[in-house]
């Protein structure tokens, strides 16, 4: 009996840009995924941490990636 061939996989329509969730570069998602470990362990010591410098970091980043993707 003849193998049966694995379905291929459909080709996904073209996205357009989205506002709200830009592509970020591979720099940009390691620095916010750093923020995030960052503000993870913070949150682990004390619920009541300050972690709006943090999030002031990650907010710029995605601001930055947002003007791009309206280029």
């Amino acid at each position: 009996m003849p193998p049966v061939p694995a379905p291929r996989a459909q080709a996904e329509p073209a996205r357009l840009p989205d506002p709200k969730n830009p592509m970020l570069t591979a720099g940009e998602k390691a620095q916010v995924g750093w923020y995030i470990a960052r503000m993870s362990k913070r949150g682990i010591a004390s619920e009541t941490v300050y972690q709006g410098d943090l999030e002031a970091k990650v907010d710029r980043i995605i601001d930055r990636a947002r003007k791009r993707a309206e280029k």
